[in-house]
């Protein structure tokens, strides 16, 4: 609940502030908005125009429905998703990955080497082979990685010589090792072997390369994660569409007619407590240019009245209960009647290019007011 009662102050508009002092409040409010999301600082937007991995891409939709509510739980390893792009741009079969983005304090779930498949060349003759053998070392001497010592098997498996496609191969223990000493990250070497292990030459299967290949099938380390961060969410799931609230009125709730400049403000009061849309649109904040999707979303308020007697359908607690039936009879003094807040709350995704200009998908808890209730 943290979240949302962040995002409205942030939202919120100042009343009767000088043109400095609302640029004063704006800049706070924007920080504050910031820190829900657990930034400092708003990433700088790419230097110049990128597309997203595909499989990020894919991945948020699997996750996530248009405005980024969070739709199966279930498929994220964490809340955590980075990709990373190699950065050596011309050694064949040779990858490097920079971690510095990623915090001390996340957990490392599962990391994953991405390589495309190229269709295998013309060769002339029959074809010796169907399959050939993948390994994937870490390097521990840059120098000399062939030398004994000199690089770990990570994982090795057959990989089919026709056709063409993504090849995820498993590298969590040697990210661990460089999350640990950063100057142990001397990247990655893979080699193509036979079915004894004994290196082919010339390579019958290629995989992309960051340098000769299009944007979409650069090699790829992609990380999972989980910074520690969590709050009440739940699912999506059995309140999919996410339509306003029907108001439900109280029984026997009178509605007296008001006149007067403060009659809308009074009405308002009297309503029930129901839910409200509360749009939350990242460009008008100015965080479209490094926000990939969603482009906003609805967050969703509480507002309306908790007087007694209190439905079933206002999903009181049984303290509201009470406390309503306190405040009505006024038995003690100062009891306020019970308040209209949130009784579910949703996650949110975001997919976005952080300051290394890597695409990171990362699931917030408490974000959207799924319903409200009388607490």
């Amino acid at each position: 609940m943290l979240g949302t009662v962040l995002l409205l102050l942030a939202l919120a508009k100042p009343v009767c502030l000088s043109p400095a002092g609302a640029t004063s409040w704006r800049a706070e409010a924007l920080k504050r908005l910031l820190e829900v999301f657990g930034m400092e600082d708003p990433p700088p937007p790419p230097a110049h125009v990128k597309q997203p991995p595909q499989y990020m891409v894919d991945l948020f939709n699997t996750v996530a429905n248009a405005d980024g509510v969070t739709k199966n739980p279930d498929i994220l390893e964490g809340n955590t998703v980075r990709s990373f792009l190699d950065k050596t741009h011309g050694e064949k079969m040779r990858f490097l990955f920079v971690l510095s983005s990623v915090a001390k304090s996340e957990k490392i779930l599962t990391a994953e080497l991405h390589l495309f498949r190229l269709w295998p060349r013309a060769t002339d003759g029959p074809k010796r082979h169907h399959f050939c053998q993948v390994s994937v070392y870490q390097v521990l001497e840059k120098s000399e990685p062939d030398a004994p010592g000199g690089k770990k098997l990570l994982a090795a498996r057959l990989v089919s010589l026709q056709g063409s496609g993504w090849e995820v191969f498993a590298i969590t223990q040697a990210v661990r090792d460089w999350m640990e000493d950063e100057s142990s990250n001397q990247g990655l070497l893979v080699a193509v072997q036979d079915l004894g292990g004994s290196p082919l030459d010339p390579p019958p299967l290629q995989f992309a390369s960051g340098r000769d290949h299009h944007e979409s099938k650069k090699p790829m380390l992609v990380l999972f994660t989980d910074d520690g961060r969590r709050g009440a969410s739940l699912p999506v799931a059995g309140f999919p569409d996410l339509q306003p609230q029907a108001p439900v009125l109280p029984a026997r709730m009178p509605v007296p007619k008001l006149t007067g400049p403060r009659s809308a403000r009074s009405l308002d009061r009297l309503q029930p407590c129901q839910r409200h849309p509360l749009s939350v649109d990242f460009e008008e904040i100015g965080w479209s240019g490094w926000i990939i999707s969603p482009r906003g979303y609805n967050a969703y308020h509480c507002k309306g009245s908790c007087t007694f007697p209190l439905g079933e359908n206002m999903r009181p607690t049984n303290h509201a209960t009470v406390q309503s039936i306190i405040n009505a009879l006024k038995l003690s003094e100062g009891v306020s009647s019970p308040c209209c807040v949130p009784d579910k709350l949703y996650s949110i995704n975001l997919l976005y290019f952080d300051d290394d200009e890597n695409v990171v998908l990362k699931q917030y808890d408490d974000m959207v007011a799924g319903s409200c209730g009388c607490h």
